[in-house]
């Protein structure tokens, strides 16, 4: 058990021959009690503001414990994020590639069908040239030959007839 200044202040010592003085004896003794009360003071003084700085410290690391788990959940986000801004690109790019595929394929379809209609205006033009070319033959023939005469003296007896 520790000895507080009031102990000291009510010690009682016995009186013997040729003992210690007792007014240098007591002089000591509140010289004692005095700087007892003041380390007793002090140390109170020490213990409260050890028991704030504590307390502060457990409030700072409360806060880097929460700064810490927001860190986390910010890369952990952010990683989310990026992940998922990855997939949507692979998406929109494959969704291109298919719009890319199907523009192709119908281009190419389209050509294929304009080259058709192409050939096919190709024969229909040959047929009509010959065809043309056999009727102006027909017809040069026919000047040449005389029939003409015959086709103007029909029209005439037709348009009197009329």
């Amino acid at each position: 058990m520790a000895l507080t200044p009031l102990d000291i202040h009510n010690k009682e010592f016995s009186k013997a021959f040729r003992g210690y003085n007792e007014d240098e004896v007591n002089e000591f003794l509140d010289q004692i009690i005095k700087d007892m009360e003041i380390l007793i003071k002090e140390k109170r003084e020490l213990e409260e503001k050890l028991a704030g700085m504590s307390e502060r410290l457990n409030h700072f690391s409360a806060i880097e414990e929460t700064l810490s788990k927001s860190i986390l959940v910010a890369q952990e986000t952010a990683e989310e994020v990026k992940n998922n801004a990855r997939k949507e690109a692979q998406l929109i790019l494959k969704e291109a590639e298919k719009n890319a595929d199907r523009i192709i394929n119908e281009s190419l379809s389209k050509s294929r069908k304009i080259a058709l209609e192409i050939e096919e205006l190709k024969k229909r033009a040959s047929v009509y040239r010959v065809r043309f070319r056999s009727l102006l033959e027909a017809q040069l023939e026919m000047l040449s030959n005389g029939d003409w005469d015959e086709m103007e003296r029909l029209e005439e007896e037709l348009a009197k007839h009329d």
